[in-house]
């Protein structure tokens, strides 16, 4: 039988790994698709999920990379209260975790919101090879295993994106009327002010800005809806450039990676700050 090249080459990357990643990454992945790269040295799982559940099984290879204490966000300077972390910094984490710059990264996660961020994290620093798995563990269908979920360092030289963060000077310009717009991803009740987040000093939202709600991007599963349904509820978003927040940059990674990755719009930023550093200093305005 006649074997194509195309096909030739993937039989060969999964018998002994490839040189990286067989393709682009997509910034999505399916459980059958990891399954098939569960031996590719380039293709780096990276389980989010607290420690506890990953004790109780995870995906063959991964590496525990718990959202929460490996430090992929911390508190600025400026009362951020989860702030991108200093660029050498979560580069380091990274390599730490062993993914270098010619591995694609997996996200797992059991929440979106924290998958989403991690997958900014990447992208912000340079490096495009990087997915979340759809549906998270809960989608994975494949045997799981315990025990140790470590990978030995890597080198990961981070290359510093401007394009996707936005950052206080930025807000405050847009604020003023001028620029992006601002696309607030949290509840209705902390959107008007009659619930406010421990970490955010004045309830209500910016000057200006319209509600998505992140939560309406997904199913009762986590997982999020169809593309055409996305583009349905994230058309108040405009046109132009937007950029995202909540209270600390975590629930807007949704908004973005609807709004940058599924949705394919140019010039969406996330604002890590969010309300937590805005509100900091009292005398920034804010609307209910």
């Amino acid at each position: 039988m006649l074997v194509s090249p195309r096909h030739g080459l993937f039989a060969l990357c999964l018998s002994i790994g490839c040189a990286g990643a067989a393709r682009a990454a997509e910034p999505l992945e399916s459980a059958g698709w990891l399954a098939t790269q569960l031996r590719n040295p380039h293709v780096v799982v990276l389980d989010i999920r607290p420690a506890a559940a990953t004790a109780e099984g995870h995906i063959p290879g991964a590496v525990a990379a718990d959202f929460a204490t490996t430090g992929w966000m911390v508190r600025g300077p400026g009362g951020a209260a989860g702030a991108l972390p200093p660029v050498d910094r979560i580069a380091a984490t990274i390599g730490t975790l062993g993914v270098g710059n010619a591995d694609q990264a997996v996200i797992v996660a059991d929440s979106f919101p924290a998958a989403a961020r991690v997958y900014w994290t990447f992208r912000v620093l340079g490096h495009a090879e990087v997915s979340i798995l759809d549906g998270g563990q809960r989608g994975w269908t494949g045997v799981v295993e315990r025990g140790p979920m470590t990978r030995p360092p890597a080198v990961f030289t981070a290359h510093y994106t401007d394009s996707l963060r936005a950052e206080l000077p930025e807000v405050a310009v847009t604020v003023s009327g001028q620029g992006a717009k601002l696309v607030d991803a949290r509840p209705m009740s902390q959107w008007n002010g009659a619930v406010r987040s421990p970490v955010v000093r004045a309830g209500g939202h910016l000057p200006g800005a319209v509600l998505l709600d992140q939560g309406a991007a997904l199913t009762a599963d986590g997982r999020l809806r169809s593309r055409n349904e996305l583009a349905l509820l994230f058309a108040p978003a405009g046109a132009g450039p937007v950029i995202t927040y909540c209270n600390a940059g975590y629930l807007s990674a949704t908004d973005w990676f609807v709004l940058s990755e599924v949705l394919h719009r140019p010039d969406v930023k996330l604002y890590d700050g969010s309300m937590s550093e805005w509100t900091a200093d009292l005398s920034r305005p804010v609307e209910q």
